[in-house]
């Protein structure tokens, strides 16, 4: 049954008391629950990762991710900034059998005592424990603080969507302390308005620092080793001139460099990943040790998982994945032992058969791509993969005909909605487009030639920035780097007078 955001206080919870006996546990069925992730000591995000790993060898399933915020200390405002997030999980162990586990966890990773909302190198704390409301010496659910702290509440509404889909998560919100639920008190503590500001940054981890890519639009320029593409085909298949085209990318403004080895046009033939490796490893290996590339971003096109693999091994940054997993069964979890950011495209089929009269029915485009792109996110998840690593991109051009790529152009807002209507994490992730020179842009303008169509293209991305995209993917990175600028300054200006 899916019950709509209009939330009636309802209350679905049961009331479990325990004094001094803790053996009082609840014993039935899988237990869904909320975990709160907090590090300031060390390597946080590695901390992260630890303690993920340790919960689901300890039986703790973990489904859903919230996204990754930096924050300012609160309390004890004299010690270094906050990771925190949050997971959704299942488990069949008792609620203070689960606290067991978690502190023993943090005890594991070097947490002692110290003073109270002092440094630590991992903080986990039930935030929910399926419908019960548990109140003992040791334990108190929901953890009596959520409601004050805004670095717990981000997270938490992040595991939510905008539709309450379970009687569970009906139940967390008639324990918070508004009558409108949990929406209502992120709404009061201020909500989305808090993002962004000092005090708490929504941020993607990458290349060993915290990304904070709502701040400007990045531009990513393409580079294609194929023979066969259908705008570059065979202009940088020598070294010589694909590190020349790189260098020149990155002299116009280029954030990031995307190389692929593997046509993904309409009907292109598909190669074996030992031949995309073959064309990928040397000009990735020469990229990597240029100069101009040291504060800059390499991404790695490919579908397969080995490629994937070995490309990051060699120091790629990204995964940009136009199947989202679909074309290789192993490459979810390759990319979930990678620790890379991770951009799932949407695609129906394979490039042989995407354009294909099945493939391109939609009888609403925008709402279909936002439902297949959480269900890749869904799958990612539960591959491993956090929330807080993933890019999405709706896909212009693969499986679409031009009014489904305008429709997606003006309806990013409605995607990013969607979306959110299942997963406010999935929502909030940065939104890739690559409209770039694409076939619809030659239909609409009468440019049969690839090359001819970049003016289009920088009406596209404008478009697509004015309605949220934050990653635009180009071949024509100068003319785009002056669009992006003009748009994020307006965007900004906009922002001064709101």
């Amino acid at each position: 049954m899916i019950i709509y955001v209009t939330f009636t206080a309802a209350t679905f919870c049961s009331i479990l008391h325990s004094a001094v006996d803790h053996s009082v546990e609840v014993h039935s069925p899988d237990q869904e629950v909320v975990i709160a992730l907090g590090s300031n000591v060390g390597d946080r995000l590695n901390n992260f990762n630890q303690a993920l790993q340790l919960m689901r060898k300890s039986g703790i399933h973990i489904t859903k991710h919230g996204c990754l915020y930096e924050t300012a200390p609160a309390y004890v405002t004299d010690q270094p900034r906050f990771l925190n997030s949050a997971v959704r999980a299942v488990t069949k162990l008792g609620p203070h059998e689960l606290l067991g586990v978690l502190k023993t966890i943090e005890r594991n990773m070097g947490r002692s005592g110290g003073i109270r909302y002092g440094p630590r190198p991992i903080d986990l704390d039930i935030l929910f424990y399926g419908k019960y409301q548990i109140g003992s010496d040791i334990l108190t659910v929901p953890h009596e603080r959520i409601w004050e702290r805004p670095f717990v509440m981000a997270p938490l509404m992040d595991l939510l969507g905008l539709v309450i889909d379970s009687d569970t998560v009906a139940c967390w919100h008639s324990l918070s302390t508004d009558s409108d639920g949990l929406f209502g008190l992120w709404d009061k503590l201020g909500g989305e308005s808090l993002i962004g500001k000092e005090g708490m940054k929504r941020v993607l981890p990458i290349r060993n620092h915290l990304w904070e890519w709502s701040k400007k639009t990045s531009v990513m320029g393409i580079l294609n080793l194929t023979p066969d593409s259908f705008s570059d085909g065979g202009k940088f298949v020598s070294m010589q001139n694909a590190v020349s085209h790189v260098r020149s990318m990155i002299s116009e403004g280029a954030d990031i460099i995307d190389i692929g080895a593997q046509s993904t046009r309409p009907m292109a033939s598909r190669i074996s990943a030992e031949e995309e490796l073959d064309r990928l490893i040397p000009v990735l290996e020469a990229v990597l040790e240029m100069p101009e590339m040291e504060e800059k971003l390499v991404s790695v096109d490919t579908f397969y998982s080995d490629v994937a693999s070995e490309a990051v091994k060699k120091g790629a940054h990204l995964v940009n994945d136009v199947s989202a997993g679909q074309l290789d069964p192993n490459m979810l979890k390759m990319v979930a032992s990678l620790d890379v950011p991770y951009i799932a495209m949407h695609m129906r089929g394979d490039p042989t058969t995407m354009q294909s009269r099945d493939n391109l029915q939609y009888s609403d485009v925008c709402s279909q791509v936002a439902s297949e792109l959480f269900s890749r996110v869904k799958d990612a998840e539960l591959s491993g993969v956090p929330a807080w690593r993933i890019i999405l991109d709706p896909g212009i051009g693969f499986s679409k005909k031009t009014e489904h790529n305008l429709d997606i152009l003006t309806g990013l807002p409605v995607i990013r909605s969607e979306i959110a209507k299942r997963s406010l994490a999935a929502s909030h992730a940065p939104l890739l487009i690559g409209p770039s020179r694409k076939r619809f842009l030659g239909e609409i303008c009468n440019r049969p030639a690839a090359g001819e169509r970049d003016p289009a293209t920088i009406a596209s991305v404008t478009a697509g920035i004015f309605g949220g995209a934050n990653i635009v993917r180009v071949h024509n990175v100068r003319d785009n780097v002056d669009a992006v600028k003009v748009c994020d300054a307006m965007l900004k200006e906009r922002s001064i007078q709101l």
